[in-house]
């Protein structure tokens, strides 16, 4: 069964928006865990527009399941990186002016500058994945660099204008989960998933994980977060594998 990652960082973009303490996003990641979830995703972002630094110390410590760092490839997060030793890292692009991330990260042609950044992070023992859209020569630049993971990103189909844009999407992202797997990767999906979009990849084999959060949370301001986790933990539960 694939399991359900929850991404915190938008509990962290409301504390932000009155630079207060609430909603704190380690209480958000704790309630998250008991309703199910199997993993908590922070992304601390280079102009720390939502998480903040205290979040990932304190959340590195805390946690009850693992932790999944999102953070683009600059020296800075690889040395917090090494410092908290998450369970995965995610590379992501990222640009100051996007109001969330746009696509996926260009391997192509970094193949050696990445292999050497996360080999300090391979060698703690921290593992991988490269945060990639579904295109044949970033699956296989990907497998190059010596990642375990990729997440394939899940935007361009759940922002489709017409549900026949949504069936050619799904239908790239189809093709790349199957490359990946034929290349040993081992598959997650992200960006944009939610109650209802999901069901597309419920007879899809082999995904490791689904990395959610937008949706959960915004489900979570009518329902709460214990009933918008569970939710979703027992939608991928139907899912076949």
């Amino acid at each position: 069964m694939p399991f359900l990652c929850v991404n915190v960082d938008h509990v962290a973009t409301l504390r932000q928006a009155r630079l207060g303490t609430e909603p704190d996003p380690i209480a958000a990641a704790a309630m998250a865990e008991i309703a199910g979830a199997t993993g908590i995703i922070m992304h601390l972002r280079e102009d720390r527009r939502h998480v903040q630094d205290r979040d990932i110390e304190i959340i590195s410590r805390t946690i009850q399941t693992k932790f999944n760092f999102e953070m683009a490839a600059t020296e800075e997060m690889q040395s917090l990186a090494l410092k908290y030793k998450p369970a995965t890292v995610c590379l992501v692009p990222e640009k100051r002016q996007e109001l969330t991330t746009e696509g996926g990260l260009n391997c192509i042609g970094n193949e050696d500058r990445l292999r050497d950044y996360l080999a300090p992070l391979h060698e703690q023992g921290i593992r991988s994945s490269l945060f990639i859209d579904s295109d044949p020569a970033q699956i296989e630049a990907a497998k190059s660099i010596g990642t375990e993971y990729v997440e394939i990103h899940t935007g361009h189909f759940a922002d489709a204008a017409s549900r026949l844009e949504q069936k050619a999407e799904l239908e790239k992202i189809l093709q790349g989960i199957k490359m990946s797997q034929d290349l040993g990767l081992k598959v997650n999906l992200g960006h944009g998933l939610n109650y209802v979009n999901i069901y597309d990849f419920a007879d899809v084999p082999g995904i490791y994980e689904y990395s959610i959060g937008h949706s959960i949370m915004a489900r979570a301001i009518m329902t709460g977060i214990d009933r918008a986790v569970r939710d979703m933990v027992e939608i991928i539960r139907t899912f076949t594998d």
